[in-house]
């Protein structure tokens, strides 16, 4: 009869891996698999009046891209709303697509931030200008490369619009691309948004992007717009929401016709830099949805590392019941986190292969090698100038 000793280090191990595993299976299930449950609710009726809408636009240099996004902006099929572009010192083709379009579109409009403009974020300043020109109390946020995937967009973010709602947060991700680079970058956007969404669906947002967000004008009149960070050159969405956003003002559109999708990054150097831009800013969130974040990370870390370790001196010292423990707590956590991951990828239109969990062994290291950057970088590159 095989004897179990509860006092070896394989049982200790286990039982360190027993708790890793206990906020895993908490965090997995009382938020990341929140958007698959809110995805799958009935959409509802439509409002009995939509409210109208002003869709916000800062580029620079964006050619083509502008063009095709400004067009599936303008093409929804919504009863009242207008488009407002800011340029910011386009070298030419930009002003000549807005001219072009507006010609087109009467609900266009467009403008530009003066060459003389200093010591302030561009786009901070170019979506302040578009708020100030705005004529409706509801204010939708996009990018100029940011390309709705349905011409129910903007219907989709109005039926989150209820009286007592501020914010509207919607999801966003790259177009798929060939290669292990493109497959990083769209995993880990969507993992992002699992974490942020599924934060504000369990009633602690956090954050948002701006490639598909909605808020109130007088909310973001309220809170003195973004004169809270004004010396970060990033941060003009997600510090904002993460100022005025509750449990009781913010809501997630739902559907695959909220989706917005972006171009690929053009380098892997640019979206390293962004990465870094979400480090710096994330340093300035509020409240308990951080520490979660990192707790979740980490967890997730010394979990894989816990359950290798506790396998291994299991099976070496011949604690067969603590190697076997260790090995269904990792194939039970995996099971859960693919079942949870896989269905909410299918709600949200995205494909990844197998790829899902060797990102969930890697995630922690790659957070650590962005943190790493981020120690070492030049911080004035992020500061106004």
């Amino acid at each position: 009869m095989m004897m179990i000793d509860f006092t070896s280090i394989a049982a200790l191990l286990a039982g360190i891996c027993v708790v890793f595993f206990v906020v895993q299976m908490s965090v997995m299930c009382g938020f990341y698999s929140r958007i698959h449950r809110h995805f799958r609710k009935d959409a509802g009726t439509d409002p009995v009046e939509y409210p109208p809408l002003s869709v916000i636009v800062v580029t620079k240099d964006t050619g083509e891209l502008l063009h095709d996004s400004l067009t599936a902006i303008l093409e929804q099929d919504y009863p009242a709303f207008e488009v407002i572009v800011v340029n910011d010192l386009s070298a030419g083709e930009d002003e000549l697509i807005l001219k072009r379009l507006a010609n087109i579109y009467p609900n266009l409009y467009h403008t530009f931030i003066p060459e003389t403009a200093r010591y302030v974020s561009r786009k901070k300043l170019g979506v302040a200008m578009g708020i100030r020109a705005s004529h409706y109390e509801w204010v939708v946020v996009t990018s100029p490369y940011a390309r709705p995937e349905s011409k129910e967009w903007l219907r989709s973010l109005a039926r989150e619009m209820t009286p007592e709602t501020d914010i509207v947060l919607g999801y966003s991700n790259y177009v798929y691309g060939k290669g292990m680079f493109a497959l990083r970058v769209r995993t880990d956007a969507f993992f992002r948004s699992l974490r942020y969404l599924g934060m504000a669906l369990a009633g602690h947002p956090y954050m948002g992007l701006g490639h598909n967000l909605a808020y109130r004008k007088r909310a973001y009149l309220e809170h003195k717009g973004f004169s809270s960070h004004l010396q970060l050159q990033r941060g003009e969405d997600d510090l904002l929401v993460n100022a005025i956003a509750d449990r009781y003002n913010t809501r997630v559109a739902r559907g695959k016709e909220s989706i917005v999708r972006l171009p690929l990054p053009v380098s892997r150097k640019s979206w390293r830099e962004e990465m870094l831009g979400s480090v710096l800013t994330g340093r300035f969130y509020q409240g308990v949805a951080p520490l979660l974040n990192a707790l979740e990370t980490w967890t997730c870390f010394l979990f894989h590392l816990g359950c290798a370790v506790a396998f291994a001196v299991g099976l070496v010292s011949g604690q067969w019941i603590w190697a076997g423990m260790a090995a269904g707590l990792w194939l039970v956590r995996l099971l859960a986190v693919m079942h949870i991951w896989y269905h909410t990828a299918w709600d949200l239109g995205e494909k990844f292969g197998v790829f899902l969990p060797i990102f969930d062994v890697l995630r922690p290291w790659w957070s650590l090698a962005h943190h790493i950057r981020f120690w070492f970088c030049r911080k004035d590159a992020f500061l106004r100038k």
